[in-house]
């Protein structure tokens, strides 16, 4: 579990193919507080630590996290938001994040609104995804607020620190992103479902 408070970036120093599995290193602040089989979201997909050197940290990505994510479209170079489980007894600052990216979205709008920034993702509805106006939802691993909730897209407004401290500040109109809806509205929009 996770909270969606972003707590480093990491930076992806190698990528490296294995038959269809993709091993990423990763370089961080925090690495050498990491342990392997640690569970880590990285852009908000949960991948377990399996080699630890240096400043840098090897995970594994199968194919069934490779298609549902964004992470077949990683490079050397790129920058993820990095958050470690959270402790039980902690605060929980974000909302309860599993790391299990539910599908992805593409950003199509971003508003300068003079001190903080509007951005609007559309995503596909027939996985049966729902957003709410003051709802959460985890973008690449963080957790916020939905403004302008539609049927199959809905804006965040992001604050100066998360602008800088995320990768927020490298997103252009066009760029594709994890997204995890929260838990309880998946439960509720699965029954639904279930009682058609």
């Amino acid at each position: 579990m996770f909270t969606g408070i972003v707590e480093t970036l990491g930076i992806i120093s190698d990528i490296k193919k294995d038959q269809e599995n993709i091993h990423l290193t990763i370089q961080t602040n925090i690495t050498n507080e990491l342990k392997i089989d640690q569970s880590v979201a990285h852009n908000g997909v949960c991948l377990t630590v399996v080699n630890l050197f240096d400043d840098k940290h090897v995970v594994t990505a199968i194919k069934e996290t490779i298609d549902k994510t964004t992470l077949g479209l990683w490079q050397i170079g790129d920058k993820v938001n990095i958050e470690r489980a959270m402790k039980l007894g902690d605060r929980l600052d974000g909302h309860i994040v599993q790391g299990h990216v539910d599908q992805t979205a593409i950003c199509t709008n971003i508003q300068d609104k003079e001190g903080s920034w509007e951005f609007t993702f559309e995503y596909d509805t027939a996985l049966n995804n729902i957003t709410i106006e003051k709802g959460s939802i985890t973008i690449n691993g963080t957790s916020l607020t939905v403004v302008n909730s539609k049927k199959d897209s809905f804006s965040v407004a992001i604050i100066p620190y998360t602008f800088e401290n995320t990768i927020f500040h490298t997103f252009e109109i066009g760029t594709k992103v994890n997204l995890e809806f929260d838990v309880v509205g998946k439960y509720i929009a699965r029954m639904y479902e279930l009682q058609k």
